[in-house]
């Protein structure tokens, strides 16, 4: 079952092609990585499936995105409806100014749900789900500035995952992070898989090599390589993968 479907996509932020004909199939409940060296368009393409660049003033897209067979990008499509759908984790972590409960909760008041036990539950069992209860659960009026980088970044986590998204998307979600917290949060994806299909845009290959089911290889633009993590990283079709994931290009 495919659950994200690009086709023929190109993008240009006004005069400069970013993205150059590319298509791929990201399955279902599977951890997808984007690999490249900064600049590629691996940002750029992830951020195509929550319309995260629509924002962005002279930004045109050509072809095709699909989420469950639907084109996210047509016209009776709602923007605030997608991103329910499609979680987002950044780069750094980046918590509300509120309460560590009113963090989590935010979504799911956003989204009109108002049955206080209700978010009660959410919030703890989306907690749990990022490893962060037994920390927080004496403190979830304290303040989410309180935590540490690591923590945050869980917190984040914890609030895509309370309004049950089915796609996460996560962009260098541990860049920012010491090893101990990296590693926390490589392991938070494995566990995360059976329930949502995570994207993850990573410079770092081990990171990749280890948390993903299938790894895309892109450069200037283009995506040069698409398959089986363990092909990309043991027996790349391209001479070009080849070259990045040895380190003699980057």
């Amino acid at each position: 079952m495919e659950k994200i479907e690009a086709k023929n996509v190109d993008f240009h932020y006004g005069d400069f092609h970013a993205l150059k004909s590319i298509s791929m199939d990201i399955p279902q409940n599977k951890v997808v990585a984007f690999i490249g060296p900064s600049g590629c368009g691996k940002s750029t393409f992830l951020r195509l499936f929550n319309r995260m660049n629509d924002l962005i003033p002279g930004a045109r897209l050509s072809g095709e995105i699909l989420i469950d067979g639907k084109n996210i990008y047509a016209p009776e499509v709602r923007v605030d409806e997608l991103r329910k759908e499609v979680g987002m984790v950044f780069q750094r972590p980046n918590p509300f100014p509120k309460s560590i409960f009113e963090n989590v909760a935010y979504g799911l008041r956003v989204n009109g749900i108002r049955d206080r036990e209700f978010i009660s539950h959410r919030v703890e069992e989306s907690l749990k789900g990022a490893a962060l209860w037994n920390e927080v659960k004496d403190k979830l009026n304290a303040s989410a500035y309180a935590l540490s980088g690591g923590q945050q970044q869980r917190l984040c986590i914890a609030r895509a995952m309370a309004v049950s998204p089915s796609v996460l998307l996560m962009d260098e979600p541990a860049s920012a992070l010491d090893p101990i917290s990296t590693a926390k949060i490589e392991e938070l994806i494995c566990e995360m898989r059976d329930q949502v299909t995570i994207v993850i845009v990573t410079h770092n290959m081990q990171q990749a090599s280890r948390v993903s089911d299938k790894t895309a290889f892109f450069y200037m633009g283009e995506m040069i390589e698409y398959d089986d993590t363990k092909v990309i990283f043991t027996n790349p079709h391209k001479e070009a993968t080849q070259n990045y994931i040895t380190g003699r290009f980057g």
